[in-house]
Order: C-alpha cells, then structure tokens, then sequence
C-alpha cells in the first residue's frame, strides 16, 4: 500500500499531465485564433528585446524595437557582437518562457509579484525602445493587463497565467524556428542574416537551434512533473 506522501505526489503528478495535455490540446486548437494570437505578439516581443540586451550586454545599445500585426517585428541596435546579438533572438524567446515558466511554478502565494514584474517591464520597454504604433499599443495594452491580472486575481490564477505564458513562449520559439528557418530559408530571418556574417548555411543554424529549443522544452517539462 502507497504513503500518503507518495499517493499525494502520484495525484499532483497526474493532476499535471492532465492539465499539461489539455493546455497542448487548447493551444493547438485555437493556435490561429484571436485567443492565442496576443500571446504570440509577446513572444515577438520577447524575441526582439532579446536582441536589444544582448547588443547591450556585448557594448551596443538599442535604437528602437518595431511590431506589426502579422507577428513579425525588428531590433535596430547600434554596435554590439553582431555573431551574438543575431543569435539572441530565438533562443532568447526560449529562455524567457523558462524563466517566466519556472518563475511561475515556484512562486507560490507570490505569483502576483511576479506577473506585476513583467508587466511592468512589458511597459518600461515599450516606452524606451517600441517606436511603431502597432506595438506602442500593443505594448502598453499587454503590459497594463498584467499588471491588472496581478491585482485582480488570485495566487493560483497568476500561477497559471505566467505558466501558460512560459509555456507557449518555448512551443512558439520551436514553431517560429521552423517556419521562418527551415520552411522558409529564403526569408530575411535571423538565420539568414547568421549565414551572410559566417558562412554556415541558414538551414544549419535553423536546424541547430529548433535541436535546442526541443531539448530544453522537454527537460523544462519533465522538471516541472518531477517536481510536482
């Protein structure tokens, strides 16, 4: 007969995969909806300030951050380790949603602290650096409704949230791969511009990071199942 620890953690763990599987499902199933499409425009946010902090981090600076409608978006930056900053942008989308998943995972009765966090940091870059209306508007409309989240709900609900959140940033950075990279390698993308600055073929870069963004969504999944 099982402990009521371990009958306790074999439910949590349960309770988990049901929940992880029927996020999946929903996703997969509203991906082209107005539902999910606001979420996807944070996540082309995400990818473009990560270019920013890395051209930042690697002594550029920032000139601005462009969105439009139809998910696509740009970072102008200003000196900076070109090799890097290039190479921020996917990955970059791929280490938020953990951050943003872990973060909401463990942040128990202070999941509120975390979505104000990131709504506020939504709006102070988007005020810094966005400078086309689509995504002022955007910007300052995700950013508010943050921080109002935080406000207006519960621990649990914040949980959730920044999880969902998370999660779909690490499934979109995959999707996003493969289709500006491997099903398109004629677009101007991040890979593009990789392979003119190293000669390594755009497929390659593509391929290598949709391996990584793989890989670490699964180890980020099965953490979180181990955990519960």
């Amino acid at each position: 007969m099982a402990s009521p620890s371990r009958a306790s953690r074999s439910r949590r763990r349960t309770h988990f995969l049901l929940g992880f599987s029927v996020y999946f499902v929903l996703l997969w199933v509203f991906w082209n909806t107005p539902l999910v499409y606001p979420i996807q425009v944070f996540v082309v946010f995400l990818h473009e300030i990560s270019h920013g902090l890395m051209a930042i981090a690697t002594g550029g600076a920032i000139q601005r951050i462009t969105l439009n409608p139809r998910l696509g978006g740009a970072c102008y930056c200003a000196g900076g380790n070109a090799f890097l900053t290039l190479s921020a942008g996917y990955l970059g989308s791929l280490v938020w949603g953990g951050l943003i998943l872990e973060a909401g995972r463990r942040s128990g009765p202070h999941a509120h602290r975390v979505t104000t966090a990131l709504g506020a940091f939504t709006l102070v870059v988007t005020i810094l650096f966005v400078r086309s209306a689509f995504g002022i508007l955007f910007g300052l409309l995700f950013g508010g409704a943050l921080l109002a989240v935080a406000r207006l709900v519960g621990a649990q609900a914040n949980r959730v949230i920044l999880m969902g959140l998370g999660l779909t940033s690490c499934l979109y950075a995959i999707l996003d791969i493969k289709s500006d990279v491997i099903d398109r390698p004629q677009l101007p993308s991040d890979a593009r511009m990789l392979a003119e600055l190293t000669g390594v073929p755009t497929v390659v870069w593509g391929v290598l990071w949709i391996t990584i963004a793989v890989l670490v969504s699964v180890w980020l999944v099965v953490r979180a199942y181990r955990d519960a």
